[in-house]
């Protein structure tokens, strides 16, 4: 074979090779960029565009140098823009701004309050004949703009009971934690805490996943108790990638755990079991609960991992992690089916 011919080859060979192993590079890197992580945010916080203190690019600059991988401006019943504030502060796969609106209603002198996340037009207070009927309405209107809907500190103003939420309709979110001072987070008065209210929505078999948020509307007050400043509760969302399809599709499949502190490393689910493991740190202890029908505590352990072995006849499971100066994180509960179902 000619010397120049056998060259020929050598080098067309060589630059096959070279292609074929940039195209594996290629999927190895787009294999690693659709990998699912953990994205911090929060899913309801105010501007002065309704009765927050603080521009939005203020508020957005707060939540970005905190550590924060998106927040959704859901100020009452507009809408603010946010393509301005993403072309400012956005940045790929590491912060975004998430158009919504709070949905601000009232019936008998309840306010009802219910968040569109991502909606693509302004939605309207529906009104409505109780309390039930003017939440499921909201929803309702809140699908029909593409939105996702959550319902917001449902005891604030004692506005809903754990019977009323369990009763609405196309409904996978709400806030078992608010930030802000005066939505009566621990009940009261015979009312049960938003999360003995969670306990008891499963308990019926209706399947709820729980939000901590911070509903910051306060910015720049640092001194007085009845300001809702940011910070005070927030979730950790495990999307494939950071874009507000990808967060909300993974809010509502329950692929979030809620915190006011605490961080995880990972909270993994399978077909037999849930296995928590803590970010812990130095100056803090833990304790790690399982918890299932009715509220009952299941399991506690105070060694990270901890793993839970589903039995069949709890009727959900969830994890919930307490810390020793008072912070919490919340995972997502898990309807367990019997062995005989």
């Amino acid at each position: 074979m000619p010397r120049r011919l056998l060259s020929l080859l050598v080098t067309v060979a060589l630059l096959g090779s070279s292609v074929a192993l940039r195209r594996f590079e290629d999927r190895v890197l787009t294999a690693q960029a659709q990998a699912p992580r953990w994205y911090k945010g929060n899913t309801h916080t105010h501007t002065l565009n309704s009765d927050g203190d603080s521009h939005p690019d203020d508020v957005v600059k707060w939540y970005r140098s905190h550590g924060y991988q998106f927040v959704v401006i859901t100020d009452h019943n507009v809408i603010t823009s946010v393509d301005g504030l993403n072309a400012l502060h956005g940045l790929d796969s590491r912060f975004l701004v998430i158009r919504g609106e709070e949905v601000t209603d009232r019936f008998g002198g309840k306010p009802l309050h219910i968040n569109a996340l991502a909606p693509s037009r302004l939605v309207t207070p529906q009104g409505g004949t109780s309390a039930l009927d003017v939440v499921q309405r909201n929803v309702q209107a809140i699908r029909a703009a593409d939105a996702v809907p959550h319902v917001n500190h449902p005891s604030f103003g004692w506005a809903l009971s754990a019977n009323e939420l369990a009763q609405v309709r196309d409904l996978k979110l709400f806030e078992i934690f608010n930030g802000h001072p005066q939505v009566n987070n621990e009940g009261g008065g015979g009312v049960p805490s938003l999360e003995m209210m969670w306990d008891q929505i499963l308990s019926r078999g209706v399947l709820l996943y729980g939000l901590a948020v911070d509903d910051a509307h306060h910015f720049k007050r640092h001194d007085d108790r009845t300001a809702s400043r940011p910070g005070k509760g927030w979730v950790f969302v495990r999307a494939d990638t950071l874009s507000p399809r990808a967060i909300l599709e993974a809010l509502e499949r329950g692929e979030f755990y809620s915190s006011t502190g605490v961080e995880l490393n990972d909270y993994v689910v399978t077909d037999s079991t849930i296995t928590v493991t803590v970010r812990e740190t130095a100056w803090s202890k833990y304790r790690i609960q399982f918890i299932g029908r009715g509220g009952a505590v299941l399991q506690e352990t105070l060694e990270s991992p901890a793993t839970y072995r589903f039995r069949g006849d709890e009727g959900y499971v969830r994890a919930r992690v307490l810390e020793s100066n008072g912070d919490r994180a919340w995972g997502q509960p898990v309807m367990v089916k019997s062995s005989a179902d």
